[in-house]
């Protein structure tokens, strides 16, 4: 087979690849379409480490159509339309998975739409709910509005009952997240978050925030949350070392810090994450009450340029690569 690799000066070129091998649980899938995230970006710059026993392929998510089964796989048949996670391996013409890991493609849905649904809306599931305990006519503060966990998240907080306000960097930005449904929205450019949010919650802060930055953004996330408050930490775009901590808002209002990845979840883990989603998300789907936010779609030759449009933060939603 062909797949996307990596040369001696990080640029990424397609040339021949082995062909994954499939256990007796898994299933080998041709597959159509994958989309780019900001792990794979850090890979490809031998930021992040590949997690042990996973292919060196980059690509965390994909969709396509089952071409193989395990021997002991009875839930799915050859000629299947699936998507699903990948610890790695999906910037290929094929991909072996676990057969618990693949989720139905709702029909309506084309290969490119749907490949730009597992990593974003698991992720957002994960973290809004599993990890953050989002509940009903709660608020949440989602940075990075606009990106591919972002757009997934603001509709799944409209969906669930709850209320999100997001940050973003410009108008065009902005406007696509109130079009998703966010109930607030703040240019992190020209305001000061924080500052913001006293305003909006009168002063009371939100129930969880989910943060992309990190470091930069770490004091004023403590004083943006209210009592019994949960900040999610998913990445460190800001930086990774925080200064002059004082712990004592931590205290009086009882606030929870979580780090959340989701390729480090083990294989159960994920497996319980991906039927937690079939079960409370893949409806939404099929009824059309949610969808996959797609920025661009690029073929998989042109895979540098795609990658350039997300290291520059251009992106609106999913960046979307078809497999030729």
């Amino acid at each position: 087979m062909k797949a996307v690799q990596v040369d001696e000066s990080n640029q990424l070129f397609i040339d021949h690849y082995p062909m994954p091998e499939i256990g007796e649980n898994d299933l080998l899938v041709k597959v159509h379409a994958t989309a780019i995230n900001r792990a794979d970006l850090l890979q490809k710059n031998g930021k992040y480490p590949v997690p042990k026993g996973a292919s060196p392929i980059l690509g965390l998510e994909m969709a396509g159509v089952v071409e193989q089964i395990g021997s002991n796989v009875t839930n799915w048949k050859i000629g299947d339309r699936v998507c699903g996670l990948l610890p790695g391996g999906g910037y290929a013409q094929y991909v072996s998975i676990p057969s618990e890991l693949a989720i139905s493609i709702p029909t309506h849905l084309s290969f490119e739409e749907a490949a730009a649904i597992p990593e974003v809306f698991l992720t957002a599931y994960l973290n809004l709910f599993e990890l953050g305990r989002l509940k009903e006519n709660e608020t949440v503060l989602i940075h990075a509005g606009a990106s591919g966990v972002g757009t997934a998240a603001i509709q799944l907080v409209r969906e669930f009952g709850a209320k999100s306000i997001i940050t973003a960097g410009n108008e065009i930005k902005l406007n696509a997240c109130k079009n998703l449904g966010a109930n607030h929205v703040i240019n992190y450019k020209d305001q000061k978050f924080e500052a913001e949010i006293e305003k909006l919650t009168d002063h009371e802060g939100v129930d969880v925030i989910l943060d992309f930055v990190g470091a930069s953004y770490f004091h004023q996330n403590l004083q943006s949350l209210k009592t019994n408050g949960r900040l999610i930490l998913i990445g460190t775009m800001g930086g990774v070392k925080v200064n002059d901590v004082n712990l004592l808002p931590l205290l009086m209002k009882r606030i929870s810090i979580i780090g959340s990845t989701l390729r480090s979840q083990t294989l159960h883990q994920k497996i319980h994450l991906t039927n937690q989603f079939t079960k409370h998300v893949l409806p939404l789907f099929i009824s059309n009450k949610i969808s996959p936010v797609i920025d661009s779609i690029w073929s998989w030759q042109d895979v540098n340029e795609a990658y350039s449009r997300m290291e520059n933060n251009l992106n609106i939603g999913k960046i979307v690569l078809k497999i030729d």
